[in-house]
């Protein structure tokens, strides 16, 4: 059996000579800041993923997602985003202890061009800001501040090329084994796929 090649590695230099420089606007809708339009794309947006990197650089990439404007703007420099039940990792909390970089991609319902905001984060359990989080009757435990070095908008072509918005794109789910099915045979667990999924779903009545 023979060893599986790696495919050759392309240096920047090349990727660059390939792509071309970008266009002067390109560069030019980089913001720093905050501004009303970002403001606005925040407040209706109801889902973003977020990416952090350890010291040694090891990414990590989670989906984060509430009601619209779940992510607060406290002013054109800073967010804070509220850190709701989940699996306990904390993978995001842990990169951001060695390496407080972070990358937020926001999504609208609908809407193909997305907003992306890059800078530094770290964890915090200030009530003035934990109160800002209140929903369904609960508060959150903790929170990310989000300091802002970088906001623009990034164009539709993802989102059209994955025709993620086509609600026939739904009927790609109806193809794929449950997620109960999946985990149980990756370790070879000798359980009832069905009883996986049945908790998977009474986890999701406690979203808060």
């Amino acid at each position: 059996m023979h060893a599986s090649v790696r495919p050759r590695r392309v240096s920047p230099a090349e990727v660059r000579a390939r792509l071309g420089a970008p266009d002067a606007l390109v560069e030019a809708k980089v913001l720093d800041r905050i501004d009303e339009h970002f403001r606005r794309f925040i407040a209706h947006s109801p889902f973003l993923t977020l990416a952090t990197a350890d010291a040694a650089g090891r990414a990590d990439c989670s989906p984060r997602g509430d009601y619209p404007g779940f992510v607060k703007v406290l002013d054109e420099h800073t967010l804070a985003m509220p850190d709701r039940p989940g699996n306990k990792i904390a993978d995001t909390f842990r990169n951001l202890a060695e390496n407080d970089g972070i990358g937020m991609c926001f999504l609208i319902p609908g809407m193909r061009e997305t907003l992306r905001v890059n800078g530094s984060a770290y964890a915090t359990d200030e009530p003035d800001v934990l109160a800002r989080m209140h929903t369904e009757g609960r508060e959150a435990e903790l929170a990310l501040v989000i300091e802002v070095a970088e906001a623009y908008f990034h164009c539709g072509r993802a989102l059209v090329r994955s025709r993620l918005w086509d609600p026939a794109s739904q009927a790609l789910a109806d193809e794929m084994p449950t997620v109960g099915e999946m985990t149980t045979a990756q370790l070879n667990l000798a359980i009832d796929p069905k009883d996986l999924d049945a908790g998977l779903e009474e986890a999701y009545q406690t979203l808060y």
